[in-house]
């Protein structure tokens, strides 16, 4: 069995953002050379998000209003953990975004239903955050 793994770098000028990453993390899978095994994407910060879904506008439109709904970030004042930051709400999204996805890999392809794709959800940007992925198969 063989293993790889890859940090991904990201520096989101904006508070929140969503971004495709499926072309990064496929040409990790590239690299790997792995054809058949497993494929961890996962954020490694608690303010961000990994997840799969559609990327289609309005649906990250939708997410935007309606995580925004769940958490708002103002007043910032309503959230006891604001004692010297200002981001609880994204701590609180990324908990509901979730933190990492998990995918098969199948004659060396992310084995992915027809609209899938890997995202990166930012909550608390404007600093450099990274995505493991990592891959063990054969």
């Amino acid at each position: 069995m063989k293993s790889y793994h890859k940090e991904l770098w990201f520096e989101v000028p904006t508070r929140r953002a969503f971004i495709n990453i499926t072309p990064q993390v496929e040409q990790c899978l590239a690299e790997s050379g792995i054809k058949e095994g497993l494929l961890l994407c996962n954020a490694m910060h608690i303010t961000a998000s990994v997840f799969i879904n559609d990327d289609e506008s309005g649906l990250h439109h939708d997410y935007e209003v309606w995580l925004e709904k769940l958490a708002p970030h103002e007043p910032v004042s309503q959230y006891r953990h604001n004692t010297y930051e200002d981001n609880a709400d994204a701590h609180m999204k990324r908990q509901v975004m979730g933190r990492e996805v998990v995918v098969a890999v199948t004659g060396g392809k992310l084995h992915f239903g027809t609209w899938e794709r890997i995202f990166y959800g930012e909550f608390d940007g404007r600093r450099k955050k990274r995505v493991l992925v990592k891959i063990i198969g054969e």
